[in-house]
C-alpha cells in the first residue's frame, strides 16, 4: 500500500481542504487544479455519491501524485475496508458510522491516515472523540437521513471545545459563502465540503470548487494548523 505523504506540522494558518463525494475523474482533476489537498470517494451504496471500486481506482490514480485519496465507509468490516484500500490505492480512510476505537487503531497500524467522524446530534458525539486516537477527527451536525452532514450547518464554534489530541476537520453545510465564517469560529485544521460545491448530488461544479478554495485561501485561523494529508 502506498504510504501517506508526511508534511511539516504547525507552520500554516490556512486549513487544508478535502472535497468529498467525487464521482468523476474530470472533477477530481479540477480539485487538484484548485489546490485541494484530499478527495473523498464514498463506498456507501445508499449515497448518491457512491462509487464502485473500479471507478474509485481510476479517480485515485488521477490524484494520488498531488493529493490524498480518502475512502469513506459506514460501518464496514475491517476486511472490506482493507481490500478496498488496497484495490483502489487509497492513502486514507474515513469512518462515518458507529465504528469502534479498536478498528481505528487496527487500520492505523497499516500506515493509513484514519479519519473518524463525530456528530453534534447523534452518536458518536463530539465528546467521545478523545477515546479514539484517530489521525484526525471530523465534526459535523449528523442530522438527516444519511450518515453524512446532509448540508446542515451547526454552531461551528463548538469545535473549539473539543479535546484536540488529533487534528480537527470541520464539515457540514460548508459553501464558498460561509466557509470563512466557519474557519474563524471553529479554528479547524481542515475543512470538508461536498454538496456545497455541487450542481446536483454527485456532480461537482468546477467553478464553485474554485470559489471554495479561494475563500479558504483568503481565510486564516488565529493559530497554527496541523497537517493531516
Amino acid at each position: 500500500m502506498t504510504a501517506p505523504r508526511h508534511h511539516a506540522t504547525g507552520v500554516s494558518k490556512k486549513p487544508q481542504i478535502k472535497v468529498c463525494g467525487l464521482t468523476r475523474v474530470k472533477e477530481a482533476q479540477a480539485c487538484l487544479n484548485a489546490g485541494v489537498d484530499a478527495v473523498g470517494l464514498v463506498f456507501y451504496p445508499p449515497s448518491p455519491r457512491h462509487v464502485t471500486r473500479n471507478r474509485a481506482a481510476r479517480i485515485a490514480a488521477a490524484v494520488n501524485q498531488s493529493a490524498v485519496s480518502v475512502g469513506v465507509f459506514v460501518d464496514e468490516t475491517y476486511d472490506t475496508i482493507m481490500h478496498t484500500a488496497e484495490d483502489c490505492a487509497l492513502r486514507a480512510v474515513q469512518l462515518h458510522g458507529q465504528e469502534s476505537s479498536a478498528l481505528v487503531r487496527r487500520l492505523r497500524s497499516h500506515n493509513l491516515i484514519v479519519i473518524k467522524a463525530f456528530f453534534r446530534t447523534r452518536r458518536p458525539f463530539f465528546k467521545e472523540a478523545a477515546a479514539y486516537r484517530a489521525s484526525a477527527i471530523l465534526l459535523e451536525c449528523g442530522g438527516g437521513r444519511l450518515p453524512g452532514g446532509n448540508a446542515e450547518t451547526w454552531p461551528w464554534q463548538a469545535a473549539r471545545d473539543i479535546d484536540r489530541h488529533s487534528p480537527v476537520i470541520l464539515a457540514g453545510g460548508l459553501t464558498p459563502e460561509n466557509v470563512a465564517t466557519a474557519i474563524a469560529r471553529g479554528q479547524p485544521d481542515a475543512v470538508d465540503v461536498s454538496s456545497g460545491v455541487e450542481s446536483d448530488p454527485g456532480r461537482k461544479n468546477l467553478t464553485t470548487i474554485k470559489l471554495f478554495t479561494d475563500a479558504v485561501a483568503a481565510s486564516a485561523t488565529c493559530r497554527a494548523t496541523r497537517s493531516i494529508f
